[in-house]
C-alpha cells in the first residue's frame, strides 16, 4: 500500500522562557487508501467543478486539493441520506462495530464504541392508564436526515460524537467537514465504506471558505433534513438557528465557551498547576472548553504564578506536530495568531505583564504566554481567545471569583481547584456553565455528558443523553381492549 508522505524543514527562533526549536525534517505517513479528496455521496466518490486546498498551518504548504462541493452536491448528498434513511432505520442494534476500522483514533472510537451499545439501550416506556380499556405506549423513533457540521480542532471525534449517536439512533448522516480538515472526515468515509455502512448512510460535502454558506443553507433548510447538529462559533451557529427555524427541524448546537479557572487558597497548589497547564495547552489552546480566564486567590496568587512559570518553561515545546517532542504546534491560521497577538497587545496596554512569551512568531505560530495583573476590562478576559495566551486575574473573596467567572453571555466549561468541601459544594452549583472540572483540567470522555448553557448551545452529545438528540418520542394509544 502506498503512503502521501511530507518532508519538512524549518527553524524556529529562540523564545522567552522556551528553548530553541530545531526542524530538519517531518513525516507526515497517510496510508494512500485514507488519503480521499473527493466528495462522499450515495456510496460513491465525486468530484466538483473546482478544488480547495488543504494547507499545513505550520509551514502554510499545501497537502492536498479537496473537491470543492457546493449546494448540487449537498442537494444530492440530502436526498441520498433521506433514500437511505428508510432501511437504515430498520436495522437492529447490534452490529458490526467500526472502532477496529479507526485504530489508534481512540478518542474518535470512543464515541463509536459508545453509541454503538447506546443503540441497544433506546428504551420506551408503557405508561399506566387510567381506562381499563386502553394501554399507553411511548416510542422512540429516529428523527430522520442529520445535517452535521464540524469545526476543524477535532476533525474525527467532533464527527464521531455526533454521527456515532446519529447512526446508532436509526439516522442517515450528511458532513460537511470545516474546510481546513476535510482529508479526516474523508478518511472517514472511506473507513464507513471499508466497515460496510451502506451507500447513502454516511456522506462527506466537504467545501472551501467561499462555498460554505451556500453548502449551509442547504444543509440546514432543505425539507428532507430533520436535524441539524453544529460545533463552532456563537455567532455563526445563530445564523444556522435562523435557516433551521423556517422548517422547524430539531437542532443541537455545541457553541463557543469563554471557560474560567479558579483557584482558591484552600487549593493544592501543584495540582492546579498541573491542572492549568492541561486545561489551557491542551491542542496548543484550541479547544471550546480550554481555559480562558484564571483567576487566583490572592493568598497564593504569586506562589501559583511561579510554579506555573516554571511549569511552561519545562514541559512547552514549540514546533511542528510531527515532531515528537513538540508540545505545541501552531495555530490553524494566520487569523489565529494574529487573535492571540492583538489580545496581548491589548492586555499590555493596559497594564498586564508578560511573564512568558508574548509574542507572534513566523506563520501560524505563537509563543505560549503568561500574563499577569491583569483587569476584566482586558479584551481577552471579555472574548474567547482559542490559543495559548494564559491570563491570571487576582481575586480576594469566593463571591467576587464567581461575580467574574458568571459575566459571560456564554457557558460552556468552568474549572475550579479547592480543597473546602463545603466551598466545593457551593462554587460547583453557582458556576453558570454546562461541565465543571473540580480539581481537574481535562473533562472530555465519551460516556459524560458535553453542551453548555447561556449561548454556549443547546442540547447535549456523548453520554446517555447524546443519543436522545436524534430521537422523536412517539406517543400511540391502544385502545378497545378486553378488561
Amino acid at each position: 500500500m502506498g503512503s502521501f508522505c511530507l518532508l519538512r524543514s524549518r527553524c524556529l527562533p529562540r523564545q522567552v522562557g522556551l528553548p530553541l526549536v530545531m526542524h530538519r525534517q517531518y513525516s507526515l505517513d497517510i496510508s494512500a487508501q485514507l488519503l480521499r479528496t473527493q466528495g462522499y455521496v450515495n456510496g460513491q466518490w465525486i468530484n466538483a467543478p473546482s478544488t480547495f486546498p488543504v494547507l499545513d498551518p505550520a509551514t502554510g504548504e499545501q497537502i492536498a486539493k479537496v473537491a470543492d462541493c457546493g449546494p448540487a452536491e449537498a442537494k444530492l448528498a440530502v436526498d441520498a441520506a433521506y433514500k437511505a434513511f428508510y432501511f437504515w432505520k430498520q436495522h437492529t442494534a447490534k452490529g458490526k462495530p467500526m472502532k477496529e476500522s479507526l485504530g489508534e483514533i481512540a478518542y474518535a472510537a470512543g464515541f463509536l464504541e459508545w453509541f454503538s451499545e447506546e443503540a441497544r439501550r433506546v428504551y420506551g416506556d408503557v405508561v399506566p392508564s387510567a381506562a381499563k380499556d386502553r394501554k399507553i405506549l411511548l416510542l422512540k423513533q429516529p428523527v430522520g436526515v442529520a445535517s452535521i457540521i464540524t469545526p476543524w480542532n477535532f476533525p474525527s471525534a467532533m464527527i464521531t460524537r455526533k454521527a456515532g449517536a446519529a447512526l446508532a439512533a436509526g439516522c442517515t448522516v450528511v458532513v460537511k467537514p470545516a474546510e481546513d480538515t476535510p482529508l479526516s472526515a474523508l478518511a472517514l468515509a472511506e473507513l464507513a465504506s471499508q466497515a460496510g455502512i451502506p451507500a447513502g448512510v454516511f456522506n462527506v460535502v466537504p467545501c472551501s471558505r467561499e462555498k460554505t454558506p451556500s453548502v449551509g443553507t442547504v444543509l440546514c433548510t432543505d425539507p428532507l433534513v430533520g436535524k441539524v447538529s453544529f460545533t463552532g462559533s456563537t455567532a455563526t451557529g445563530k445564523i444556522l438557528l435562523k435557516h433551521a427555524a423556517d422548517t422547524v427541524k430539531r437542532v443541537s448546537m455545541e457553541l463557543g465557551g469563554h471557560a474560567p479557572f479558579i483557584v482558591f487558597d484552600s487549593a493544592d497548589v501543584d495540582k492546579a498547576v498541573a491542572g492549568a497547564m492541561n486545561s489551557k495547552f491542551r491542542n496548543s489552546g484550541q479547544t471550546c472548553v480550554c481555559s480562558n480566564r484564571f483567576l487566583v486567590q490572592s493568598r497564593i496568587h504569586d506562589r501559583f504564578i511561579e510554579k506555573l512559570g516554571k511549569a511552561m518553561d519545562a514541559e512547552l515545546r514549540l514546533g511542528h506536530g510531527s515532531d515528537p517532542n513538540t508540545t505545541q504546534g501552531p495555530l490553524i491560521n494566520v487569523r489565529a495568531s494574529e487573535k492571540v497577538e492583538h489580545q496581548v497587545m491589548d492586555a499590555v496596554s493596559r497594564g498586564a505583564k508578560v511573564l512568558r512569551g508574548g509574542k507572534r512568531l513566523d506563520g501560524s505560530f505563537h509563543q505560549p504566554t503568561l500574563l499577569a495583573d491583569v483587569t476584566t476590562d482586558m479584551l481577552c478576559t471579555r472574548e474567547e481567545t482559542f490559543g495559548p495566551l494564559l491570563p491570571v486575574i487576582r481575586f480576594s473573596t469566593e463571591a467576587e471569583a464567581l461575580a467574574i467567572a458568571n459575566a459571560s453571555h456564554v457557558g460552556l466549561a468552568g474549572y475550579f481547584f479547592s480543597q473546602d468541601v463545603s466551598q466545593i459544594w457551593r462554587v460547583a452549583e453557582n458556576l453558570e456553565v454546562g461541565m465543571v472540572g473540580v480539581n481537574e483540567g481535562l473533562l472530555s470522555t465519551p460516556e459524560a455528558s458535553f453542551g453548555g448553557v447561556k449561548q454556549s448551545g443547546l442540547g447535549r452529545e456523548g453520554s446517555k443523553y447524546g443519543i436522545e438528540e436524534y430521537l422523536d418520542v412517539k406517543y400511540m394509544c391502544f385502545g378497545g381492549l378486553t378488561p
